[in-house]
């Protein structure tokens, strides 16, 4: 519920892929531009809830305010601040408006970012509980199926958008983090917010070239995936999530599945954890950003 774009998109894809309908400009413009805000809501919710797990209240507060902003355009566009139901096969289910409303997101949010900085990442209690706690090295992210800011916070390259043929044409830099810590999983989630305004600002010049829209829409009512396997994967905000589905060709396929990312940080806690301090604990779990509702699915 804190990623519903990205979970309609994977579903849309299995379904263009099966048909062969190619997205125009504007479409995947519209799309990575709902993706992305996405993508900030989500760590803003999550930086709000990790202070207020550590005993912080005003960070919650701030994080939540800068957030409202992009759920209430979400709101604007599709009728919902969390359940969406915008991106349809072969398309989306209107032409976007309200991007004065983007643009005033993008206008406030570096300034916010900045307060953020000096409100929580030059504060020496929040880097006291979190620098060199919960050291999580790559070759155990890996072992541990970990993708996503906390395997990029462990020093290793791996970002889904580079190779994601929606993303084609945008310019996309990649957070990468040295240090392993929970402190590090936390910079790396502010940096994503800056990277994700970069990729809007694109989207935004592609939207405002293409005046009309162009799509094709597969009717969902008519529709029977061929017989076959299906899978399509993106970059969502707590790792990659995936989507597989087995089809007979009949009306409901035979069987579909998601892969979640807060699945996977789940299990990594039971290793992280050991020989560290109790008192750590809820630091540590928080700079993994798990929502347990994308845990059980």
């Amino acid at each position: 519920y804190l990623a519903g774009f990205f979970y309609s998109e994977l579903l849309c894809r299995i379904v263009e892929q099966a048909y062969e309908a190619e997205l125009s400009d504007k479409i995947r413009a519209i799309r990575i531009l709902l993706l992305e805000l996405n993508r900030i809501s989500s760590h803003l919710l999550w930086i709000g809830a990790f202070l207020m797990d550590l005993g912080a209240t005003s960070p919650f507060f701030y994080a939540f305010r800068e957030r409202e902003m992009i759920l209430r355009f979400f709101e604007k566009l599709t009728g919902q601040r969390m359940m969406y139901n915008y991106f349809t096969f072969g398309g989306v289910r209107r032409d976007i408006d309200y991007l004065d409303d983007v643009e005033e997101i993008l206008n406030i949010l570096p300034e916010k970012l900045e307060d953020y900085r000096k409100l929580i990442s030059e504060n020496p209690i929040f880097i006291q509980r979190t620098e060199k706690k919960g050291i999580l090295d790559f070759k155990t992210a890996l072992d541990y199926a970990i993708t996503g800011v906390n395997l990029r916070s462990s020093g290793f390259c791996l970002d889904t958008r580079l190779q994601d043929d929606l993303y084609k044409g945008f310019d996309i830099g990649i957070v990468i983090k040295e240090e392993k810590d929970s402190l590090a999983r936390y910079q790396a989630r502010i940096d994503e917010i800056k990277e994700s305004m970069s990729i809007i600002k694109q989207a935004l010049d592609v939207i405002k070239s293409h005046p009309n829209l162009e799509q094709k829409l597969i009717n969902p009512i008519t529709l029977k995936l061929p017989e076959g396997d299906y899978y399509s994967e993106i970059e969502a905000p707590r790792g990659i999530a995936g989507c597989f589905i087995r089809s007979y060709g009949e009306k409901e396929p035979y069987r579909l599945k998601w892969r979640t990312g807060s699945y996977y940080s789940v299990n990594l806690l039971r290793k992280l954890l050991v020989g560290e301090y109790l008192n750590d604990a809820i630091a540590i779990a928080g700079s993994l950003d798990i929502i347990l509702p994308e845990v059980d699915k």
